[in-house]
């Protein structure tokens, strides 16, 4: 020991390069070896990989399926709107948000039901529907843009074109309440659960 510890003092004066003590740690490869597999596990389950074949078909069929009831939704909803009626002359136009709710909730339920009640439910299916057909269209704001330019496309052709119908602005404050409602109530977890996250 003596020698050593005297050759090692005589090789630092000269300038001699002095070997590397070696190391006592060893790297440590069961925790390697975990947050490695951790890594991975998190990388599958974050929908990396592409869903099973069947869940492809499975949304293929609901895509066509709610583009047929989109389909027929318009086709009803337009002939619905856009027919003439015989009103007697009373038809009369409003651009005052809230005057024609004011007058539907003074008359009685059994009056008021059917005009409230049809107008929210007139736009409703596109809350559910176009959720499935674009992931753009999810979120309250977005539908509610959508279903504020179709109603309002709506009443201008039922106030210029439509004899016995009238412009009326409730009918586009219902009309886009209805798909919000309808998008919070149904079409936000199903089209989730169908088609998938966003």
């Amino acid at each position: 020991m003596e020698v050593r510890a005297v050759a090692g003092s005589w090789a630092k004066k000269i300038g001699m390069p002095q070997p590397a003590p070696k190391s006592r740690s060893k790297p440590d490869r069961k925790v390697a070896g975990k947050s490695d597999r951790k890594v991975a596990g998190k990388s599958e389950r974050s929908g990396g990989g592409r869903p099973p074949w069947y869940v492809l078909l499975l949304r293929a069929v609901a895509l066509l399926v709610a583009l047929a009831a989109l389909a027929a939704f318009f086709y009803y909803a337009f002939r619905l709107t856009l027919s003439p009626v015989e009103d007697n002359g009373q038809a009369g136009g409003n651009t005052d948000p809230g005057r024609s709710l004011r007058f539907y909730f003074e008359q009685p339920v059994r009056d008021a039901l059917p005009q409230v009640g049809g107008n929210l439910i007139l736009l409703a299916p596109l809350g559910v529907l176009l959720p499935m057909l674009s992931a753009r269209l999810r979120g309250p704001v977005r539908l509610a843009l959508v279903a504020a330019l179709l109603s309002l496309a709506i009443e201008t052709a039922q106030g210029l074109l439509v004899i016995g119908r009238a412009f009326d602005i409730d009918d586009v404050i219902l009309n886009v309440l209805g798909v919000v409602l309808a998008y919070a109530l149904v079409g936000r977890l199903l089209s989730r659960k169908i088609m998938g996250p966003a």
